[in-house]
């Protein structure tokens, strides 16, 4: 008797469970669904430095002694400024001595030139005499000889004009070739003087007075501030939306709390082989009053907005492939799995599907163990 009792009671604790474990089975699970949303902005992320469009190293075309430095770090400048200056000693001595080989090359071609005119004046006598005697001989008061004789020295003063016009000609050569190397060393003694190229800031201040110098070797880096822009790595399998001028906010490590506004004004035309980056420079619309070269930096760019989409979270969707991804609808109060048209991917990892998507059924935004196909489950609103 006491058996059988235990065996009802046993029968009727498993009757219970079995009809507990059938209930949780069948009744309908409330499930988060994905809500219509309006004007829905598209963004892609980037990370990159702070960097300067113009940005230049510069230093003395010749090479010399630094003599005297005249800005330093952080000190803006004009340009025409002077930056710096090296010691003009040999330089000033090869100007006066080139100088002076100007002066001997103009007073050489004075004298040729005084040559060449007297020769000029020489001829017109010979040839004067020469027809006084010619006009004797034709008259028989002269003798034919005579009258030769001045033909040759007529001859004699066109050659003695002809070599007066060619060493002036020499001389004056030999005087633009002096005035040349004078202008050559006159440049050369103002390249020892370093002027700024540009406005800018000195960003960096690489040698000191009395430094020996190369011809070539960086004095300075300056730097134009109002050409200060992010250069931002983006990935290329979310980079294709990207085009000039769209709106972006970035963030410097330094600030991470003051988005700064800026748009698109450069899209690299490499992509960088190793990382599978693209390069994108952005300009600010309201630059900070400081800031840093290659100071790190946070690119959020917005590259278009949805008028209306549906948000899952990815974690929701099976084999997204950058295109489709398969996702759960609530068909007659009943889970199945249906593949979507992907529009879009947000920033906080949610896929943008168009309103109408999987035929306009609820589409589910949670996943779990307790989901499968043919589960009466019924809508409970978006997830938190």
């Amino acid at each position: 008797m006491r058996l059988s009792l235990r065996l009802v009671l046993a029968l009727a604790a498993l009757l219970n469970a079995a009809g507990f474990v059938s209930w949780r089975s069948l009744r309908p699970v409330p499930v988060p669904v994905a809500p219509i949303e309006r004007d829905v902005p598209v963004r892609v992320f980037g990370l990159g430095t702070i960097e300067a469009q113009v940005l230049s190293r510069i230093g003395f075309d010749v090479g010399g002694t630094l003599r005297s430095v005249h800005v330093d770090h952080g000190d803006r400048v004009a340009e025409g400024d002077l930056l710096a200056e090296l010691s003009e000693s040999t330089q000033r001595a090869r100007v006066a001595r080139a100088e002076a080989a100007v002066m001997s090359a103009e007073a050489a071609a004075q004298r040729a030139e005084a040559a060449r005119e007297r020769a000029e004046a020489l001829l017109a006598q010979k040839q004067a005499a020469a027809q006084r005697r010619r006009e004797l001989a034709a008259r028989g008061s002269g003798s034919i000889e005579a009258a030769e004789q001045a033909e040759t020295e007529v001859a004699m003063a066109f050659a003695n004009l002809a070599v007066n016009r060619a060493d002036a000609a020499v001389a004056l050569a030999v005087m633009a070739d002096a005035r040349a190397n004078l202008l050559a060393e006159r440049t050369t003694l103002a390249k020892h003087r370093l002027v700024a190229p540009f406005a800018g800031v000195v960003v960096a201040r690489h040698r000191e007075p009395g430094a020996p110098l190369n011809p070539g070797e960086a004095v300075f880096t300056l730097v134009a501030p109002e050409t200060i822009w992010a250069l931002a790595h983006v990935d290329e399998g979310r980079a294709g939306g990207i085009q000039l001028g769209q709106p972006a906010v970035v963030r410097m490590r330094s600030r991470p709390g003051e988005p700064i506004p800026a748009e698109v004004v450069r899209i690299g035309l490499e992509s960088d082989r190793v990382t599978e980056e693209r390069r994108v420079l952005l300009r600010c619309r309201a630059c900070p009053d400081q800031v840093f070269l290659g100071e790190q930096i946070e690119a959020e760019i917005e590259i278009g907005r949805l008028p209306a989409a549906k948000l899952v979270p990815e974690a929701a969707a099976e084999g997204f492939d950058g295109a489709t991804a398969r996702v759960w609808v609530i068909e007659e109060g009943r889970l199945a799995r249906r593949e979507v048209r992907v529009v879009a991917r947000t920033l906080d990892a949610r896929l943008a599907l168009a309103p109408d998507a999987a035929g306009g059924f609820p589409i589910v935004t949670a996943t779990g163990p307790g989901l499968a196909p043919g589960r009466r489950v019924v809508p409970a609103g978006p997830a938190r």
